[in-house]
């Protein structure tokens, strides 16, 4: 018996905690799509404290600034707050100030692992420029994609699908046959107005977004070679199908 009165399994009895982390889901797909910040690498803290320097800089509320640039292309936030003939030059600013500050971004958890399980049907669709998602990869010790698709690369950014269909082009996958990966309500909407098989949300952030399927971070995440594997006890929603016993 245990000091609040209930009972200890027996021992060697299998639990309920015991059952549900040894069940998975497995999303199916061909290939997968990351968003890179928050899902790949941990740049939230040194994103905001780029912003709001730039913010004070520019003789703006830091708080109003930071709230609306996760999933968000520099280019277009800029353009929110300040006059076309101000922009350029801002644009500049913010990029170098959030370059300085990649060295400080570091991978989320499990994400080495499950790059390096994976085949070459995989691709990063970011809002950063293609500098600034290439510091952050390298600071972070994770691979270039096979695929990079940077906020440089489409005409419209997140929540528009361009940049998730452009990825499953240049993989040669189907984007009915791909997992977006995401952690915001604008990059799960790009996703889904894109067409992906499946959405898969990461972080709390995403608890926030129509993902059916959340997960705390990917550690509990890896390639099947048919498809993700998410272990259930990882989750923060299960999706529709129920959890099933890991083969």
């Amino acid at each position: 018996m245990t000091a609040d009165g209930g009972t200890r399994p027996a021992p060697g009895r299998p639990t309920a905690d015991d059952a549900l982390e040894t069940r998975t889901i497995v999303l199916p797909c061909d290939g997968v799509l990351f968003d890179c910040d928050g899902v790949l690498v941990a740049s939230t803290a040194a994103g905001e404290t780029a912003w709001t320097q730039w913010a004070t800089e520019h003789g703006l509320e830091p708080a109003l600034v930071v709230d609306g640039v996760h999933g968000r292309r520099s280019a277009d936030t800029v353009a929110l707050f300040l006059p076309p003939e101000r922009r350029h030059d801002a644009l500049a600013r913010i990029e170098a100030i959030e370059i300085t500050g990649a060295e400080r971004c570091t991978p989320v958890p499990g994400a080495a692992a499950l790059l390096a399980g994976l085949t070459g049907e995989w691709a990063v669709v970011t809002s950063a420029t293609r500098a600034l998602a290439g510091a952050r990869l390298k600071a972070a010790g994770l691979p270039r994609p096979p695929v990079l698709i940077t906020g440089d690369d489409v005409e419209r950014g997140k929540p528009a699908p361009d940049g998730y269909a452009e990825a499953a082009r240049r993989l040669g996958v189907r984007i009915h046959a791909c997992t977006v990966v995401e952690d915001s309500p604008t990059g799960i909407r790009a996703g889904r107005a894109a067409g992906a098989g499946h959405l898969l949300g990461v972080g709390e952030t995403a608890l926030a977004t129509a993902a059916p399927t959340v997960a705390r971070d990917l550690s509990g995440v890896s390639w099947t070679g048919d498809g993700l594997r998410v272990e259930c006890a990882s989750l923060l929603r299960p999706t529709g199908t129920s959890c099933s016993p890991a083969p």
